[in-house]
């Protein structure tokens, strides 16, 4: 039985596949004119989001609904957690309600799996501070086999502050188990020390970074996680950077630009760039609610 999914660390390449065929029979009800199914039909699903969220918290909450579960959204802002209540405390009197999953974002690392250690319902990581966006890469994955029909043998090069990302590790881990060839590249202090460890290759050139890519995955700025000075401005950065139509005209034809959003126009990708056909950022949405139902009925179908 799976209990949790905190990380894509051990996950197979099996298991991503199965949740990838999954979620494109889930796409078809999300893409339906009744979204309403009972799959997950007495099951209680609750959001307890730390950080500021709208795609990744209304597309777990609208995945539960189209499930047919029931959602307790916990607003943190207003609820027992401004009164000094722990992260524990909250999560257990959360399950004592009979909730079977709990979604949590935290800015700090490992919390997702703190609570998951000490709770007997599912926890599913929705982010923890700079370690693991788990569901984000497996959006993500399916996105890239959606558009080409596999994952072995793409090249995928992440462009940005990888350094600070939970996107990108999330990302570079799931991809090479699916047999990518994943490239980074991004200004200096913004790219990992021995990031080769990470089982990636730093890409020495904005053109290497672009030249036999199928897939350039553009990062947001951090801001709430770096120092500042970083990179002398949003202008310099998208001028040596950002992602932009003729930029993507050195890729691999058909290649396609991803962004796990909020996107911050002009400066990771140009506004032209936003607006092109080989803009992915949108479909990674509708995307994201057909994969975390097929996460939600893996989670709870035991």
């Amino acid at each position: 039985m799976k209990k949790d999914f905190l990380c894509m660390e051990g996950v197979s390449a099996a298991t991503l596949t199965k949740l990838m065929d999954d979620a494109a029979e889930m796409k078809k009800i999300v893409l339906s004119g009744d979204k309403s199914t009972d799959i997950l039909k007495g099951k209680t699903v609750a959001t307890l989001f730390y950080e500021n969220s709208t795609r990744t918290r209304c597309s777990f909450e609208d995945a539960a609904k189209y499930l047919g579960a029931t959602v307790t959204v916990v607003d943190v802002s207003t609820s027992s957690v401004q009164k000094g209540e722990s992260i524990l405390d909250t999560g257990r009197t959360i399950e004592a309600m009979g909730t079977d999953v709990i979604v949590i974002r935290h800015s700090a690392s490992g919390a997702p799996k703190y609570l998951a250690d000490n709770v007997g319902c599912s926890v599913i990581n929705a982010g923890d501070g700079l370690h693991a966006h788990p569901t984000q890469a497996l959006l993500d994955l399916f996105t890239i086999r959606e558009k080409f029909g596999k994952v072995e043998g793409l090249t995928v090069t992440i462009i940005g502050d990888v350094k600070h990302s939970r996107v990108a590790r999330s990302n570079i881990v799931s991809l090479t188990t699916m047999g990518a060839k994943v490239r980074i590249y991004g200004p200096p202090t913004m790219i990992p020390v021995a990031a080769e460890k990470l089982g990636c290759e730093v890409c020495s050139s904005i053109e290497d970074a672009f030249k036999g890519s199928d897939v350039i995955m553009g990062l947001r700025i951090q801001l709430e996680r770096q120092q500042k000075g970083l990179f002398p401005s949003y202008g310099e950065y998208a001028k040596f950077f950002g992602v932009t139509p003729e930029r993507m005209k050195l890729a691999n034809k058909g290649a396609i630009a991803m962004h796990p959003g909020p996107v911050n126009r002009g400066v990771e990708f140009s506004y032209a760039l936003c607006e092109d056909e080989c803009c992915y950022k949108d479909i990674q949405v509708t995307n994201g609610v057909a994969t975390r139902m097929a996460l939600l009925k893996w989670i709870l179908e035991d």
